[in-house]
């Protein structure tokens, strides 16, 4: 099996606009007291840069490491974290738009494996990221705590 990062792997993005302010986004994708409101249950601390912290899918029985690389307030995050193959990055803008609120962008790239797990896992990511910054949405616009992430892998069902 060859797991080596691919020269041409895929580069994964996603984006939605969240009708909030930049320090309000980011603040919710930094505080894991906000982020478990809609992505994972569980935060080891607050991101810093040069920081590694631990979070939680309790419901999954899955955590991951993640080591915080670089952090401009209201601005980006870009960490690292496990991929099924080896380590990716993941790099989060929040762009202001004025009288409207903050458009946010993720890209996940260095994804490694044979041309097949490259291509699942750069899929699952992208759906991944979309149900997040859905959830992301919902939760900072409205003020509901969506079950987006919970309800991806019911029990029961398997590959949907």
């Amino acid at each position: 099996m060859n797991n080596e990062v691919r020269p041409l792997a895929p580069v994964v993005r996603a984006g939605m606009l969240i009708r909030r302010t930049p320090e309000e986004v980011f603040q919710a994708f930094a505080d894991p007291e906000i982020t478990t409101k809609f992505w994972f249950t569980k935060g080891s601390g607050f991101l810093v840069a040069g920081s590694k912290v631990q979070w939680d899918w309790e419901m999954y029985d899955v955590s991951a490491e993640i080591d915080v690389i670089e952090l401009i307030p209201n601005e980006r995050i870009v960490f690292e974290w496990p991929g099924a193959h080896g380590t990716t990055q993941v790099r989060w803008k929040f762009i202001p738009l004025d009288n409207i609120g903050t458009f946010v962008s993720v890209e996940n790239d260095g994804f490694a494996g044979t041309d097949a797990e490259v291509v699942e896992e750069a899929m699952g990511a992208t759906q991944g990221f979309t149900i997040v910054l859905c959830a992301a949405k919902i939760y900072l616009e409205q003020g509901v705590e969506p079950n987006f992430v919970l309800d991806r892998f019911p029990k029961g069902i398997t590959g949907g």
